[in-house]
């Protein structure tokens, strides 16, 4: 196992202020080959302010290691070639895990952002006790099984799941609650897997993703929308994932958009949700299908209505289902001026549209669009792109990849 990955309190407590530095450098050049893939001696000495033969010994080191190696020469600048170093193929793996309300999604993946598992699905229900905590954990002992991987490789847990996730705290205060005056549910996770474990709320996690390998990469101002059983939102702001104080922004399904409205699961009675999400797609469907509605998805028996899907519906849309086709489009309509009130509020460059609902784009982005118009300054509309995620389903379980990445190299060592 790799020095550089013994991160317990007894490794790091046997390193003197010298070797502790050195230990927090080497992790820095490890996470900037990571985000940033191969890069030159150079490039490492001006990104870290080191000198050439200080990051060529770290670097050295990092290859007999088996965490770094050569790849290549990179563009010359007149004389001969630098070498390129990148992390090593398979050298780092991290467990990702995207709890649905109904199923959870695990894979493992490689330091190169590689499923080496393809992404397995289970029916594990999230409630709000803790019984669905067992279920994962098994799950995800048996995947690391099969994959064959060295277990030691596996440097943390990325878990993202719905609900008021309060990431620092490491607490999600609607689902997988724990006691009051209890560990938290990460220290909870981290003592079942052995692990480092990082939990985020859903639609953040899609958001890092998009960031990351989407297409909000290189982007400042940035808006996320899942849209779901829920809605949720995640921003990207001045180049930064924002959270908030307790972690819970975005909660942009909960605003009140419809005087006397529907009551919401929340509590509160006429929020956006209620109007502009999978549940209420659903809702709309099964009510119109009971009142004799003339629809295909009239073939249903009553068990299968009870049971419907979002997908359903939109399967019924694209074989030309005139019923589907508009509740799609009010979907999109009060959608639409949900997002006309984030345009007006942030500015952003680009909405990026990501969730089940997002898959309906021929029948709500037209509506979404419509509405925008009607609802949103022309001068703020006219700069704001609103875009399909090309990472699709993977944007979530790429999102966890990307959290345990981001935070498992921040070490918290004290060097003063």
């Amino acid at each position: 196992m790799s020095s550089l990955l013994a991160l317990e309190d007894t490794f790091l407590a046997g390193l003197n202020n010298v070797e502790r530095r050195k230990y927090v450098q080497k992790i820095k050049i490890v996470k900037h080959l990571y985000v940033k893939g191969a890069k030159t001696n150079a490039d490492i000495c001006g990104r870290f302010q080191i000198s050439a033969p200080t990051s060529t010994a770290m670097l050295n080191e990092l290859i007999a290691e088996g965490l770094v190696e050569k790849q290549g020469r990179g563009k010359s600048i007149g004389g001969r070639k630098p070498e390129l170093y990148g992390l090593k193929d398979k050298s780092l793996f991290v467990l990702s895990i995207h709890m649905e309300k109904y199923k959870a999604r695990l894979a493992i993946f490689d330091n190169n952002n590689s499923s080496v598992t393809g992404v397995q699905t289970f029916p594990i229900e999230v409630t709000q006790d803790l019984q669905a905590v067992d279920q994962v954990h098994e799950q995800a002992m048996r995947l690391i099984e099969a994959a064959g991987i060295d277990p030691q490789k596996l440097i943390g847990v990325g878990i993202n799941m719905p609900g008021l996730v309060a990431s620092k705290e490491g607490n999600n205060h609607t689902y997988l609650r724990v006691p009051e005056g209890a560990e938290s549910l990460q220290q909870l996770l981290e003592h079942k897997f052995g692990k480092p474990v990082y939990i985020q709320n859903d639609v953040k996690s899609a958001t890092l993703a998009e960031y990351r390998f989407g297409l909000a990469h290189g982007r400042r101002d940035v808006l996320v929308l899942s849209m779901d059983w829920g809605v949720g939102l995640g921003m990207i702001l001045d180049g930064k994932l924002r959270s908030g104080t307790s972690g819970f922004a975005g909660e942009f399904g909960h605003i009140p958009l419809v005087e006397d409205g529907r009551l919401c699961h929340c509590g509160k009675r006429g929020c956006l949700e209620t109007v502009a999400s999978g549940s209420a797609l659903v809702r709309n469907a099964q009510e119109g299908i009971r009142a004799g509605e003339n629809t295909l998805l009239q073939a249903l028996s009553e068990p299968e209505i009870e049971q419907l899907e979002v997908e359903q519906v939109i399967r019924a849309a694209h074989d030309g289902d005139q019923f589907a086709i508009n509740i799609l489009a009010e979907v999109g309509l009060n959608l639409g001026k949900g997002i006309a009130i984030l345009i007006q509020l942030f500015n952003p460059e680009l909405i990026i549209l990501g969730g089940e609902i997002a898959q309906a784009k021929p029948f709500v982005l037209p509506a979404i669009q419509q509405a925008i118009t009607i609802y949103c300054m022309k001068q703020l509309r006219e700069n704001t792109r609103i875009v399909v995620s090309e990472l699709g389903r993977d944007a979530m379980i790429l999102g966890s990849v990307a959290t345990v990445m981001e935070n498992v190299f921040e070490t918290p060592l004290d060097l003063t």
